[in-house]
């Protein structure tokens, strides 16, 4: 069975590689079947953000590329990652629309503020929340 074109999957993954607990969610979803034809850029390392977004913009919010050339942050992006699995997918479909988002982005704020605690802090760039 060949797999069908999902313009609404990530193609670019890009996630920031000096958070412990942001590699080990990546290195997770790296081993889904779905998502082998997809690209994972390490904005902490050498890989550049996404086209329109600053580096420290990037690493301070989690952004994914569709296949659509789309661009989404936070819990968009978090949403098209579980769509990609076809057990998380009806789940996402659900709650990619008001007012689970709001909700979904206010936890993903939460987590944000939360996160300064394990990334090691940077000398030569300020990691400010959106």
């Amino acid at each position: 069975m060949t797999e069908v074109s999902r313009p609404d999957l990530p193609t670019e993954v890009f996630f920031d590689g000096a958070c412990p607990v942001c590699r080990a969610e990546m290195d997770l979803w790296k081993r889904t079947d779905a998502l082998a034809a997809t690209q994972w850029r390490d904005v902490a390392g050498a890989d550049a953000p996404p086209e329109g977004v600053s580096r420290d913009a990037a690493l301070a919010r989690f952004h994914v590329r569709l296949g659509t050339g789309e661009v989404v942050s936070g819990a968009r992006a978090f949403l098209a990652l579980f769509k990609s699995n076809s057990r998380l997918r009806p789940i996402a479909v659900l709650l990619d629309r008001q007012p689970f988002l709001l909700a979904l982005d206010a936890g993903y704020w939460a987590f944000l503020r939360l996160r300064r605690a394990w990334r090691p802090r940077r000398a030569h760039t300020a990691t400010r929340l959106p």
